[in-house]
């Protein structure tokens, strides 16, 4: 399976998939969800209630804090230092949320996470993962050849770029910090927030331009 080759519009949504054929993500979080009921780890309505929070999420809340962070100096050395705090802050609950590390994108680093396990995701900040994410074609070939599948993705980084990979586990997800546009400390937080993507905080795409 390829990761999808054209990329200047948005992904393929959950919707957009037979709803008959069950990933290997999908199947190995049905599999954990019943496990867990099973030996009485979680009730059913604990696991319907954060289903119902997981659902309700999106990757706008993700936007809103990388913006901030784009704007405000202290916050970004504060969310950089500890995500977690730096968010609690700001008065959310996060305390469910495993925990979190932001890797910022820098002119000659660029970041992108995956879970080369299964399709563990800053689900809190980004909502649930896109299909692709989830794909063992992505989780192989992003840590294998990482410039190949961005440039897949319509990301063409220059060749003293380096990329790094970020793992993501059960107990500690990755996100990234996109560069911001310049003048971003003249933008309101609003506008700003507009142009963080989905993509760029998983690190296989760029904001848009002002």
């Amino acid at each position: 399976m390829k990761v999808p080759e054209q990329h200047s519009h948005d992904h393929p949504t959950d919707s957009d998939v037979d709803a008959y054929v069950l990933s290997e993500g999908q199947i190995l979080e049905i599999a954990l969800r019943e496990l867990l009921l099973e030996k009485g780890i979680i009730t059913q309505p604990e696991l319907n209630e954060q289903m119902n929070i997981t659902a309700s999420q999106s990757a706008c809340f993700g936007a809103s804090i990388i913006a901030k962070a784009w704007k405000d100096r202290e916050f970004k050395q504060a969310l950089l230092y500890n995500p977690k705090a730096a968010i609690t802050d700001l008065g959310y609950d996060v305390s469910k949320m495993p925990d979190l590390v932001i890797v910022e994108n820098k002119d000659q680093i660029h970041n992108v996470v995956v879970c080369t396990l299964c399709s563990c995701y800053p689900r809190y900040m980004l909502g649930p993962p896109p299909e692709w994410y989830r794909s063992a074609a992505y989780r192989a070939r992003i840590v294998r050849d990482p410039r190949e599948v961005l440039v897949e993705f319509g990301l063409n980084l220059r060749a003293d770029v380096k990329i790094r990979v970020y793992d993501s586990t059960a107990d500690l997800r990755y996100m990234v910090m996109p560069l911001g546009p310049q003048g971003a400390e003249s933008m309101s937080v609003d506008i700003l927030e507009t142009l963080v993507t989905r993509d760029s905080m998983i690190g296989v795409g760029v904001p848009k331009l002002p």
